[in-house]
């Protein structure tokens, strides 16, 4: 039984967790709610590795709706890396066995996250599907995420309870 715990305790003790989970909402191409199938409340997480439109962005709903057809009435394993600055989870999901991020990217729904002079984690996924025109990179010059909230602002705004309601 100690052995068990052990093997179980390593991924913890590195810094992510991993659980399993349902998924109940799919608000944009790179946010979901999942329910813990431990048990315990919903939780708000973020796919690391990829960013996607804005749900007000031209694309976004396609994102949106990308994602909820590769999560929606499956079991998910959920890797929490970190925590990012708006308190979500970090996260890389799989579904089915297949890297959920990954299949984002692949079917030309998100880019590849970037930072700094890094291309990001799914560069070549994204080469791909630019090269073959998928999804949003079937437009001539699809504006990055980030450079759409510089120059547009949040899709969202607080009510008066201080809760992200869409614009």
């Amino acid at each position: 039984m100690l052995l068990l715990w052990c093997l179980l305790v390593p991924p913890i003790a590195t810094g992510s967790q991993l659980f399993s989970a349902r998924p109940t909402a799919v608000p944009d191409g790179d946010t979901l709610w999942v329910q813990p199938e431990a048990g315990g409340s919903t939780r708000k997480l973020r796919l690391q590795g990829i960013d996607a439109p804005e749900i007000c962005q031209e694309g976004g709903v396609a994102a949106r709706d990308a994602l909820r057809t590769l999560v929606l009435g499956k079991q998910l394993q959920v890797r929490v890396n970190r925590q990012d600055d708006y308190g979500r989870a970090l996260v890389q999901i799989s579904a089915d066995g297949h890297d959920v991020g990954e299949a984002m990217v692949r079917l030309g729904q998100a880019w590849s996250y970037r930072w700094r002079r890094s291309r990001g984690p799914y560069a070549q996924q994204e080469t791909q599907a630019r090269l073959a025109r998928r999804g949003l990179f079937a437009r001539p010059a699809p504006e990055l995420p980030r450079d759409f909230r510089q120059r547009r602002g949040s899709c969202y705004e607080r009510d008066m309870d201080g809760e992200l309601r869409p614009r």
